[in-house]
């Protein structure tokens, strides 16, 4: 399984299938903002990142412009980053409360987060056409990551992009349920259990619609569903 996601993880980062993106990444990386000038740009796709034998999988909507697609990391080097990973640590699945860079020694325990989408698009705005050039990479990570009992969609986007996926690896779910923080809904007998959360972007999280005991109580509730094969009464 390991070797697989490694396989999955490197066709990430060589892909070109999206010249819209691969020109905006690129040129990002060219062109870096002025507080991280002098530092090298990743600018290629950004693959997971996290434990193969986790059971939460974490889904973003893509790498930020100078946050994943300079460092090379999910989730790494921006403000939603910063509140997301604090979250993760307060409940025990990050082993440090900060994500800055490949390399800082950061670990996910039982955690293993991913996005939608695996190159920075400008405005944050993947086109149909390009989101759904990159979903085979997360329908992959999906059937490779068996221990799973959780996903927890981050945004709306995320949240479509997750049922798209599932219904191509596990068969058509039932209708899709409206999203809204702490929304709940199965995928199917035997398969882990699709949470909702608002995305952790400065948008939300400044103007408090999203805030940090939110998110930490809904994963503590998400910890809770499959912990000892309890099983969430909330999921519909």
């Amino acid at each position: 399984m390991d070797d697989a996601l490694e396989a999955v993880r490197q066709e990430v980062i060589a892909c070109r299938r999206c010249p819209r993106l691969v020109a905006y990444r690129e040129r990002i990386a060219r062109e870096p903002r002025r507080e991280f000038r002098g530092q090298p740009y990743w600018g290629r796709g950004v693959p997971g990142f996290g434990d193969p034998r986790a059971r939460l999988v974490a889904v973003g909507l893509a790498p930020a412009a100078h946050g994943s697609n300079r460092t090379g990391r999910v989730f790494t080097g921006d403000r939603s980053a910063a509140f997301l990973v604090r979250a993760f640590h307060t409940v025990g699945y990050a082993s440090r409360p900060t994500s800055v860079a490949r390399g800082d020694g950061l670990v996910y325990r039982d955690l293993y987060l991913t996005a939608a989408v695996r190159c920075a698009p400008p405005g944050n705005h993947p086109s149909p056409a390009e989101t759904e050039r990159c979903a085979p990479y997360l329908e992959r990570e999906l059937r490779l990551l068996t221990e799973a009992r959780a996903i927890l969609a981050l945004g709306g986007f995320a949240w479509t992009a997750v049922q798209r996926a599932a219904t191509t690896v596990w068969g058509g779910p039932p209708a899709p349920l409206p999203f809204a923080h702490g929304a709940c809904r199965a995928l199917g007998p035997g398969r882990p259990l699709l949470w909702a959360s608002y995305h952790p972007s400065p948008q939300n999280t400044n103007t408090g619609k999203l805030t940090l005991p939110m998110l930490v109580d809904l994963l503590r509730r998400i910890r809770a569903s499959y912990a000892d094969g309890a099983v969430d009464r909330s999921a519909r």
